[in-house]
């Protein structure tokens, strides 16, 4: 079975309790330190539910996979994935649209200083 990278994990590897904070900081890519803080502030402020949350996510939710991410880039996409997958819809095309003139760039320098090969291109279209 393969690990889904949209779907919330518990993080027991860099959780302090349960690793449900170390989750939502890994699903969301805000640092864990602000969710720890949000969560105890939120306790102390009269949000009793928390707590509760805190605990059913715990013993709901599965424990991340080891393999889930390849590298430190993989993990920032993926949660870019799960934060705005639209946004990063267009950063891929943006990305691909950069290869793209890359490559028409390097196919005009090799064209323009090779007359034979520029020929042979266009008897190709």
């Amino acid at each position: 079975m393969t690990a889904q990278r949209t779907r919330f994990y518990r993080d027991k590897v860099n959780g302090k309790f349960m690793g449900v904070a170390a989750g939502i900081a890994d699903y969301t890519g805000v640092d864990v330190l602000w969710v720890r803080l949000g969560l105890v502030i939120g306790t102390l402020c009269g949000l009793g539910f928390l707590p509760i949350a805190y605990f059913v996510l715990g013993f709901l939710s599965e424990k991340k996979p080891g393999y889930l991410y390849g590298d430190r880039q993989e993990q920032k996409f993926w949660q870019g994935v799960r934060q705005s997958p639209a946004r990063t819809a267009r950063e891929v095309r943006a990305q691909f649209r950069d290869i793209d003139r890359r490559l028409a760039d390097v196919e005009s320098f090799y064209v323009s200083s090779n007359p034979r090969l520029s020929a042979e291109i266009e008897s190709l279209r």
